[in-house]
């Protein structure tokens, strides 16, 4: 079951406060992007972020899953509690790089 497009405005705007926010769908799921960071993996309406040391303190009770087969793992985020969301997102967000551009064909 891929996401639904309400569950992925619903992400978007629990985050909004995070930064500049948005979406891109990819393989039926969806990649959620803050300041251009890809920091939620959404897959079958769940929110997911990467096992990172600098949210470790902030997910020491979060269920952890697989976003899909083959994955490696993932938190699973409580996105209904948008204040605790902001801080594992803003965190993240902070600890992540950019991704490499993509090199252009020619």
């Amino acid at each position: 079951m891929a996401c639904t497009v309400e569950f992925i405005e619903f992400v978007c705007t629990q985050l909004a406060e995070a930064g500049d926010v948005r979406s891109r769908k990819m393989f039926g799921d969806y990649m959620v992007y803050v300041n251009e960071k890809p920091v939620v993996l959404a897959c079958d309406n769940i929110a997911y972020v990467k096992i990172h040391p600098a949210i470790a303190d902030l997910m020491t009770d979060a269920e952890k899953g697989f976003p899909y087969e083959g994955a490696k793992g993932h938190y699973i985020l409580d996105i209904e509690h948008k204040r605790e969301a902001l801080k594992v997102i803003r965190a993240l967000e902070q600890a992540l790089p950019y991704p490499k551009p993509k090199k252009k064909k020619g």
